[in-house]
């Protein structure tokens, strides 16, 4: 089961990587104006406020491969990780796009279900 709840806490990891190069390096070339449905000017607009989220991805990629690395306090710092994308998800749903739910939270509290169940 432990291996299930990391490989599941891999898959967040890799899904707010995948955030991070959207929103830090293609926000407002096609592909990331496609996934985010942005206009190009929108796009150009709020470049730089994309580029502080994808940072704020990438600290959590970082705790969350910390979290795998470490055979000590993993479980604390895989705990409080996938809590900070859920927290971050449930906030996205509610002021940005419910899609952010299924996409960002459920992930993360699947990976807290099984890593709490192993």
């Amino acid at each position: 089961m432990i291996l299930v709840a990391n490989l599941m806490v891999g898959l967040v990891a890799l899904l707010h990587a995948g955030f991070l190069v959207l929103e830090m390096f293609l926000w407002d070339e096609p592909l990331g104006r496609r996934v985010f449905g942005l206009s190009t000017e929108r796009a150009q607009t709020t470049k730089t406020l994309a580029a502080n989220q994808g940072l704020y991805n990438g600290f959590l990629v970082a705790g969350l491969i910390w979290g795998l690395l470490d055979t000590t306090n993993g479980l604390a710092i895989k705990t409080f990780f996938l809590a900070c994308v859920m927290i971050a998800g449930i906030f996205g749903a509610a002021t940005v796009s419910r899609r952010i739910l299924v996409v960002q939270a459920l992930p993360a509290l699947i990976a807290l279900l099984l890593l709490w169940l192993g």
